[in-house]
């Protein structure tokens, strides 16, 4: 998610950095406990050759990687991870990644996040990284000196019009002192500050924030708290698509007095549950959610008519599977997170874009085609 991983606990030089109080569980621990019960589920037993994941209507595979020393190196990142993809308005796809390094691996030289790394070619079927915010050195889109292990992860970019806009969390990794949120009218080439969220609003479930942009004029947004090893509801809010930086134009979505209704205090929409990242986009005539399940470690989705559909009984979707490495086939994959939806796909072609991360050089971001999904009831 991510993400500020892990560098709650770990910089780039080696040190520890925080408040002196006990490093919470980093991000790479929480995948391999939630892996274990994953693999477990899914039926797989680590030791035992020939295992495989439990079958399923719906099927995926790998298109590509979309980052890697070979692939993105050339612009000065090598390992980067999440790259949530966004259409541009000049019709480029860019991909707003997550925390970035130089070097041989994983908390290399030159760290920065978030970045924007590009595709000139916006087809789902035809994308490959040949371009960078920042040409030859992929720089930061915002000012984050990642002082005392602080970072700036992205949980969202997206377009309304001319505009881009970009939500991010920022402090140490699970410890989200703020979200603020960007803007650009020059295709993600440079950002413009709008406002921020205190990172204990609504009970630190509006941090990691996610946006479906409507045609009724409304911008959805969907919201959990940014830590994987804490349970958080899905709250919902609607905001006008002219006024996303206006904190006070969020009207929340919840349930009292015996019904739901827009105005109410904001209650969870589904189930509480730990969740890695989110991703809610307007698809198809309706609607999906994509997120990283915890327990197990899966890459789920729901599929549902309007943004305001009853999600505890819309069916969860498991699009990605846990496996281990050197077992990675069709939808299995190894240690898995992210789980973006790539514009210009739909329902029954779905294109993803899933990160990576179990060692220093095994960091990165991948393309994954899904079918078989079932469209949304009405």
């Amino acid at each position: 998610m991510h993400e500020p991983h892990r560098f709650r606990s770990v910089r780039p030089d080696g040190r520890t950095g925080g408040s002196g109080r006990p490093n919470p569980p980093s991000r790479r621990s929480l995948l391999r406990s939630a892996a274990a019960g994953g693999l477990a589920a899914a039926g797989i037993v680590t030791g035992a050759p020939g295992a495989a994941a439990a079958t399923s209507r719906v099927t995926g595979s790998k298109v590509r990687d979309l980052s890697g020393p070979a692939l993105t190196g050339r612009f000065a990142a090598p390992w980067t991870d999440l790259g949530i993809p966004v259409r541009c308005p000049d019709g480029s796809m860019l991909f707003v990644c997550g925390d970035t390094f130089d070097g041989g691996g994983v908390g290399g030289p030159d760290w920065r996040s978030p970045v924007g790394l590009r595709s000139s070619n916006a087809a789902p079927g035809s994308l490959v990284v040949d371009g960078a915010v920042g040409g030859s050195r992929a720089v930061g889109l915002v000012p984050e000196g990642h002082t005392g292990g602080t970072t700036a992860i992205p949980s969202d970019v997206f377009t309304v019009g001319p505009t881009m806009y970009m939500h991010l969390m920022r402090g140490v990794i699970y410890e989200t002192h703020h979200t603020d949120f960007w803007r650009s009218d020059d295709n993600g080439e440079t950002w413009q500050y709008l406002c921020q969220w205190p990172g204990g609003l609504h009970g630190g479930q509006f941090q990691q924030k996610t946006y479906a942009v409507a045609d009724d004029g409304y911008l959805y947004v969907l919201s959990t708290a940014f830590d994987r090893g804490v349970t958080s509801g899905l709250l919902l809010h609607r905001v006008r698509q002219d006024a996303p930086g206006d904190p006070a134009a969020y009207e929340p979505w919840g349930y009292a007095g015996g019904a739901w209704a827009w105005g109410n205090p904001p209650t969870t929409v589904t189930s509480p549950r730990r969740w890695g990242e989110i991703c809610f986009r307007a698809l198809g005539g309706g609607y999906a959610l994509t997120w990283l399940n915890m327990n197990p470690l899966d890459i789920r989705a729901q599929i549902f008519a309007t943004p305001t559909s009853n999600l505890f009984t819309t069916a969860e979707q498991t699009m990605i599977v846990p496996t281990v490495p050197g077992r990675e086939t069709g939808n299995a994959v190894a240690s898995p997170y992210g789980g973006f939806i790539i514009p210009g796909s739909g329902v029954d072609d779905l294109h993803i874009v899933v990160s990576q991360w179990y060692d220093a050089q095994n960091y990165r971001v991948m393309q994954y085609r899904v079918n078989g999904l079932d469209g949304p009831a009405h």
